[in-house]
């Protein structure tokens, strides 16, 4: 069985410590984030599920992603990232709450590239919070190597940026 990343634990334990629940939108990742944190015992505490919106519209019909931004920029975008992980969180509400955490992958996995993108183009979205305190943010990244170390490298990113995000506040 493969050994579980002391960071995606860390972030298990860190949302069940706190109470909070997470979502989580991912295309390039097509679903490896999800099960990196579901990898963890006891993250259905934690994790309400995933949406792969591999196909761009699938990110504007279900996680609400802006239609004139995915027609102007394409899906590789900064923009694109944080609406996906402000809408994952509405998409995944349980009883009608979003959850407490959003977070998102939006990028060029290789390959080609991709809308003038070249492999390794990453962004990062991270929504927290709720109302007033929501604060929703990308995180710009470019990494090398084939498709596989590109996807796992964007796993380990978003696990890395939500826990010290989490960790600050």
């Amino acid at each position: 069985m493969p050994r579980i990343d002391a960071s995606t634990r860390s972030l298990i334990e860190l949302l069940t410590r706190r109470g909070l629940r997470i979502a989580v939108a991912e295309s390039l990742t097509g679903g490896l984030v999800v099960a990196e944190l579901t990898s963890v015992p006891g993250a259905s505490a934690v994790v309400s599920g995933g949406v792969v919106a591999y196909d761009t519209a699938v990110k504007r019909s279900l996680l609400g992603v802006d239609g004139e931004l995915l027609a102007r920029e394409g899906p590789v975008h900064p923009e694109v990232a944080r609406q996906m992980a402000r809408g994952v969180r509405t998409a995944l509400a349980i009883e009608a709450r979003p959850a407490d955490v959003g977070l998102a992958t939006t990028g060029v996995a290789g390959p080609d590239w991709q809308g003038g993108h070249p492999p390794g183009t990453v962004y990062l979205g991270l929504s927290f919070g709720d109302g007033d305190a929501d604060a929703t943010e990308a995180v710009e990244l470019a990494f090398s190597g084939d498709r596989a170390e590109i996807r796992r490298a964007t796993v380990r990113a978003l696990v890395e940026h939500a826990l010290r995000r989490l960790g600050a506040d």
